[in-house]
């Protein structure tokens, strides 16, 4: 488990995202066992309830679900459905933005291309 403790967003979500992540990089499979809200309260040093706040709200949009008297489990298809989560979150936060601005500076998408392409030429 990684560190959580960005000032600027509540622990809860922290937790979620932390879960999360995990689910994408593969270190949690789908029917997979999740930490416990006290196994995360401990590592993290937090009330189990705000860990609890975290799980639950994965819980909310079926990525987590609860075998009764065992403990939280990977949903089946939790990674998918992440992924798109997260790439419309991308969509939303990076591109959308990226045009608007682009737009007031009179950039054009085809001069926007041309940067991701020479961009990406540079990185390899």
């Amino acid at each position: 488990m990684n560190g959580i403790h960005d000032d600027s967003r509540p622990i809860f979500q922290q937790i979620a995202e932390k879960i999360e992540d995990d689910i994408i990089e593969g270190r949690l499979s789908e029917e997979s066992q999740v930490p416990s809200t006290n196994q995360f309260a401990a590592f993290y040093k937090i009330n189990p309830a705000t860990a609890a706040k975290g799980v639950n709200l994965l819980v909310e949009q079926n990525i987590l679900y609860k075998k009764r008297g065992i403990g939280m489990f990977v949903a089946e298809g939790a990674k998918e459905r992440l992924l798109e989560k997260r790439r419309h979150e991308f969509y939303e936060q990076y591109v959308v933005t990226m045009l608007r601005e682009a737009a007031r500076l009179g950039i054009s998408t085809g001069q926007i291309a041309e940067m991701i392409t020479a961009s990406t030429r540079n990185n390899d």
